[in-house]
């Protein structure tokens, strides 16, 4: 008995969806592996009126940051100030010298002079805070210009950041000694854990931000 066209159409269905199936998971596969080297972004070096040192993986951007000052970047390097722990801590009637302290103690050992580094003012809690602190704390002209050392996987959400958020221009610098592998970011829970988060704090940053800091 002969095939009716429509009967030849309905076995080729089943085909194609499996062809466009594998197609996907193949293209979702290529964005998986490649998803850390795409979070890391490198700006071009240029003169700038201060270093600034985000707030975490102590002492890996504060080393960083040092590099850059020894360079001849800027004559100023800038540190933030994380709310917490300290103030949980406070709260127990326990002292905490603060992050800050110990990337100075860094700094100073690296070669950066005391007077060239400056605690930025209002506590911050996540890199948003950070990001409006350190806008805050430039000229208002939007003339000045900060490179910003982090870890190489926070790079990119950065960048968005100071887009949304920041004043004047921001070049944005993976701190050298970090040791994310863009490549591999998969052979380790800590690598994996920041990949997860640095697309999911993307994503808030690219809605505007609907999610705030804990």
């Amino acid at each position: 008995m002969p095939i009716s066209p429509t009967t030849d159409r309905s076995s080729c269905i089943p085909k194609v969806a499996l062809v466009c199936l594998l197609g996907f998971a193949l293209l979702a596969a290529f964005c998986v592996w490649q998803v850390g080297s795409w979070l890391v972004v490198q700006d071009s070096l240029q003169k700038a009126q201060a270093i600034v040192v985000l707030s975490g993986r102590m002492p890996v951007r504060a080393l960083g940051a040092a590099d850059l000052y020894r360079g001849g970047w800027a004559p100023q390097v800038w540190l933030t100030k994380s709310a917490e722990p300290g103030r949980t801590l406070a709260g127990l009637n326990i002292s905490y010298e603060g992050e800050e302290f110990y990337n100075t103690q860094v700094l100073v050992h690296q070669g950066v002079p005391a007077d060239a580094i400056h605690v930025l003012a209002n506590p911050i809690v996540n890199t948003a805070d950070e990001i409006a602190e350190i806008a805050a704390s430039l000229p208002a002209d939007k003339t000045g210009l900060v490179i910003i050392v982090t870890s190489k996987v926070h790079t990119r959400r950065v960048r968005a950041l100071w887009r949304r958020l920041g004043r004047g221009r921001a070049i944005v610098r993976g701190a050298d000694g970090d040791p994310f592998e863009p490549d591999r970011w998969w052979r380790t829970s800590g690598d994996a854990l920041d990949v997860v988060r640095e697309c999911l704090g993307l994503m808030n940053a690219w809605a505007g931000l609907p999610l705030h800091g804990s």
